[in-house]
This record gives C-alpha cells, structure tokens and sequence, in this order.
C-alpha cells in the first residue's frame, strides 16, 4: 500500500472565489477554511493570486465563458506541474478540467452540484456526475435532480452547506417599525421578489407601518422597482443594493421576518438549499419560505418558520402578517432557528466533506 501525504494534497476547482461575492465564493472559502487533514490548492477566476490560491486572470475577450476556459485550462497545467491526490470541483463548469485531471493523475473526483445548474446545463452536467467519484448533493431536491441527470445512487452524498458563526451583532435591536427583509440577487426570477413586491399591500392593509427592505443587486431590480410603483408601495420599500456582510447581518438582525418565496423554475430547478434561511435563524429571525426545492430542507415548517406556496401572494402576506402581529411566536422561531443553525456550522458540515475526501484518497491507496 502507498504511503499517504501526511495532508494529502487536494485540487479544488471553483469558477468563484472571495473577495468576490456571492454564495458560490462563501461555500468555496467555507470548506477550504475549515479542513484541517489535507492541503487544499485552489484554482478560480480573480486578481492575483496569493497562498494556496492560483487566481486567473479573468478573459476581457468572451467575458465569463471565455474566464471559465482560461479556468479550466489552468487546473490541468496545475495538476500537471503538482499532481494531487483529489480533484474536488465545486461547480459543474469545471468538471471538464476535473475529469481530464481524474484521466491524467488518477486521482479520484468529487463534484459538488448545488442545483438550478443541473437543469440549465444538462449535458454537462450528466457527464460531470457519471464522471465523478463521489458527488455532494446540496440538499435532497439537488440530489433527486442528480440521480434523473445520471448520478450514482451508490456514490451520491447529501451534505447541506454550512453556515458561519453569526450571533447576533451587539446592540442589534428590532427596527422601529416593522421590517421585512430579503437577500438574494435579482438575476431570477423564481427567487420571489415579485411575488413579495405584491404581498406588500395586503400586509400593510393590516400592519400599516410595515415596510421591505431588498439587499442584493441584479438585472431585474428596475423591473422591480417598477412593480413597487404599479401596485403603490414604492415608498415602503427600500432597494438596499449589494453591501458587505457585516451591513447586511446588522440589517437582518434588526429586522422582524426573513422571506424569500422562492418557487420551482421554469425548467424545473430552483432553490437548490438556501442557505440564506439558515443564516436569518443563526441571527435570531423567523423566516418565510416556499414549500418547494431545497427550502423543505433548510427550513422547519412551523418552528423555524413557516413554508407557504411561493406562487401565492394571498399566502405569503398571510404568513408574514401573521408573524409581524405575534411577536412572542416569531421570536421563538428566531431563538429555534438559532439553535437549528449550530447544526450546521461550517466546522461540522467541512469536516463531513473532508472525511469523504480523505475516504477516497485511502482507497486509492
């Protein structure tokens, strides 16, 4: 039997990584950060790149697909250079440099799929998860689509993402009037700012001074302003934008109810997990969900918060009106969804990813 690295070296594969934002780069850094037993070397799309991280430079010519090639192309040279004993791709676009690193080196795969990219690239997506050696569902939604698009039942994990430690900022008190609060990019549609957008009424029809506050940017954030005029709600909502984490945790702490009804996808994806559930409950707020896709997972109808069909507007301003009028239940869903949340601290949740990683690499030996 060969005789292992003392941390055996582990190509990681992301098409994100921080100082960018975004869910992809927090769960990227969240298990890179968090692994103790082997020696992580990542690969992605950024400025320079500094320890144990090879940024590319990102193609000025094609944009992001052209990024994603130059990403691809460098993972191989740097396999080649510094073979390593797993290929971990955290993105279905770099499954083709995964694999042709898996034919090259030996070294076992592991791909992670976090959901809508299943459906919205299926073929490369059925040749990722048939190529792999073990695949990393984000939730039992993901990995149901994983199992249609050609994964192994007998190599399929589902291991949720993990949350970072988030008490509750100090001095962090409820805003003054009632505060609904979303986070999400608005590049989708089926996250449910339209359907938030016109709840709004029906919610201030009983709640009067309550009001939305929108963090997160995107290509559909006019159509949305639009909307906030059309059905005269315009002055009690407040389109934040992009802001840095530490803004956007004293926003939600301070606020009364976390809602984001996102519904399926027109092509049948969706909320992959939702980890931004998981991070209202770490800081003590109750959360509005759509009864569909990886929210079922995320969130514990009825005691972290409550799930309610995301297609219904009728539905979610009742769910949110409710929690805003009874104050003692929401708080105690924030103190349970807080509890809930520890289960899924990026220590614990790493250490599970690195033990199948370290699993594979033994049996390679």
């Amino acid at each position: 039997m060969a005789r292992l690295p003392l941390k055996p070296p582990v190509l990681v594969l992301t098409p994100d990584y921080p100082p960018s934002l975004g869910g992809i780069q927090r769960l990227s850094a969240g298990f890179v950060e968090h692994w103790s037993r082997c020696e992580p070397r990542v690969v992605t799309v950024g400025a320079d790149g500094d320890g144990g991280i090879w940024r590319v430079k990102p193609s000025r010519i094609g944009g992001r697909k052209a990024s994603i090639v130059l990403l691809n192309a460098a993972a191989v040279s740097e396999a080649w250079r510094n073979p390593p004993e797993l290929v971990f791709s955290v993105h279905i676009v770099t499954s083709p440099a995964a694999r042709a690193v898996r034919r090259v080196t030996g070294a076992p795969l592991v791909q992670y799929v976090h959901g809508l990219e299943l459906e919205t690239r299926p073929r490369l997506a059925s040749s990722a998860l048939r190529a792999a050696d073990a695949v990393v569902a984000n939730s039992g939604f993901t990995a149901r689509i994983a199992l249609r698009k050609g994964a192994s039942d007998a190599k399929l994990h589902v291991i949720a993402p993990g949350v970072d430690s988030l008490d509750r900022p100090t001095g962090a008190r409820r805003f003054e009037c009632p505060t609904i609060v979303i986070v999400s990019r608005m590049d989708e549609r089926y996250k449910g700012h339209d359907v938030l957008i016109r709840a709004l009424p029906l919610i201030r029809a009983r709640v009067p001074d309550a009001r939305l506050v929108v963090i997160g940017d995107g290509a559909l954030r006019p159509a949305y302003e639009r909307l906030a005029r059309a059905v005269g709600v315009e002055q009690a909502i407040k389109f934040v934008g992009a802001i840095r984490d530490s803004e956007r945790n004293l926003a939600v702490a301070r606020s009364h109810v976390f809602a984001m009804p996102s519904r399926l996808a027109s092509n049948g994806g969706g909320e992959g997990f939702g980890i931004a559930y998981l991070e209202a409950g770490a800081l003590g707020v109750p959360v509005v969900a759509g009864n569909v896709a990886g929210a079922l997972d995320a969130v514990v109808d009825g005691v972290t918060g409550l799930l309610v069909d995301p297609t219904d507007h009728v539905a979610v301003a009742d769910a949110i009106t409710a929690l805003l009028l009874d104050r003692e239940r929401a708080e105690q869903m924030g103190r349970a969804g807080a509890e809930r949340a520890k289960q899924f601290a990026w220590p614990r949740i790493a250490g599970q990813v690195e033990e199948l990683i370290l699993s594979l690499v033994r049996e390679r030996a």
